[in-house]
């Protein structure tokens, strides 16, 4: 399995099969141009995406830099084979490099197969939290 960093809009739109929903060509771009957003694509031996990391730099004043594991996901036919795992490991070389202090997610607490995966590519529990959002629409 290839991990590489991805760099063109063709191959975000390759990866459509691993997203929630179809992904829009103009979003890709704004995505690719971002400063501090990343994705790490997963190829398997045909050359197809199976997975994707994506993570975006979080700076603050007073803490520096960290990076949020925005999004893990791998196709069903690549699960429990350590995908994830890799994708996750890849990302946080990543932040290293880029000088970051640390790396985090959000994950839900039932989702037994994420609570695995974080777990195995070193990340430690910190405790339940609550989560708040707010909903402006997407187009």
């Amino acid at each position: 399995m290839e991990i590489r960093r991805a760099t063109t809009v063709a191959e975000l739109m390759a990866a459509e099969h691993l997203y929630d929903g179809p992904p829009r060509e103009e979003w890709a771009e704004a995505f690719l141009g971002a400063p501090g957003h990343l994705m790490l694509l997963a190829y398997a031996p045909d050359g197809t995406p199976a997975g994707f990391v994506s993570g975006i730099e979080m700076r603050h004043p007073d803490k520096g830099v960290e990076l949020c594991l925005y999004e893990l996901s791998v196709a069903e036919p690549h699960r429990r084979r350590g995908v994830g795992r890799a994708l996750t490991t890849a990302l946080a070389a990543e932040a290293r490099e880029r000088g970051c202090y640390g790396m985090w997610v959000g994950v839900d607490t039932d989702n037994e197969a994420a609570l695995r995966t974080y777990g195995s590519a070193g990340a430690a529990d910190e405790g339940v939290f609550a989560m708040r959002g707010w909903g402006f629409g997407t187009d």
